[in-house]
């Protein structure tokens, strides 16, 4: 096989791989705080020794995040929370802290403030919130403070990572920063609503035509390849 025929073969793969993640983004556009996701192409170039050329080959096997914010829609319930501006929700998994723009919380039977999967949301301190079952009203005040019936109960933990390139997508609509995190400044909290995701369908459903487009093109272009070098075997041959 040759040099071209290995180079378009990684293209391939690296066009597959983009055509799954905007597959998912599609599938999650209505999906409370969802991030969009891209690839980034990287060269890897080896060096060959003295007197050949180097090889470099192609690569997709970076994911890129876009952590820019989404609309916001109005729900009115106490306990769903957005943010606006920069920052996540800090919560609590079995396998540590996590970020996450999703703001659909709720409280549980003891009280926590907590995910629908049942993760405690955590304050500024890194301890999880408390709301009194017994109380009548519950507000959370633009910097996050969160208060039952006027009393305050502690400020809703809103941090940032401190390398944005280091997220790691875990599940859904949670992150690991790889690169540890870090109080937002200047927190904003919107009581009543919630973050859409980030994606633009309309931009994904062009981009999505656009990989098709080149991955057929590159399709055409291997089975040229291989027909020439058949051709080129049987001319060697004579059969």
């Amino acid at each position: 096989m040759g040099n071209a025929s290995y180079t378009t073969l990684t293209r391939q793969s690296g066009l597959m791989a983009e055509m799954r993640l905007i597959a998912n983004n599609i599938a999650n556009a209505a999906t409370t705080g969802y991030r969009s996701e891209g690839v980034i192409f990287s060269e890897y170039v080896s060096a060959l020794g003295p007197g050949h050329d180097s090889l470099s080959m192609a690569r997709a096997a970076v994911r890129d995040t876009d952590i820019s914010p989404g609309g916001m829609t109005a729900t009115g319930g106490a306990f769903d929370l957005a943010i606006e501006g920069e920052g996540f929700f800090l919560v609590q998994t079995p396998g540590g802290e996590r970020l996450t723009r999703a703001g659909h919380f709720m409280p549980n039977a003891n009280g926590d403030l907590v995910t629908p999967d049942g993760y405690p949301v955590l304050d500024a301190g890194g301890a999880p919130l408390f709301v009194p079952p017994a109380a009548a009203s519950v507000t959370v005040a633009p910097d996050g403070v969160l208060s039952a019936d006027g009393q305050p109960l502690g400020q809703v933990g809103v941090v940032r990572p401190r390398d944005p390139a280091g997220l790691v997508r875990e599940d859904g609509v949670r992150f690991r920063a790889e690169g540890g995190f870090e109080p937002v400044p200047r927190v904003r909290v919107a009581q009543g609503f919630l973050e859409e995701s980030n994606v633009d369908p309309i931009l994904q459903v062009a981009r999505m035509i656009e990989v098709q487009r080149a991955y057929e093109l590159g399709q055409r272009f291997l089975e040229q390849e291989d027909e020439r070098l058949r051709g080129a075997i049987r001319a060697t041959t004579g059969s």
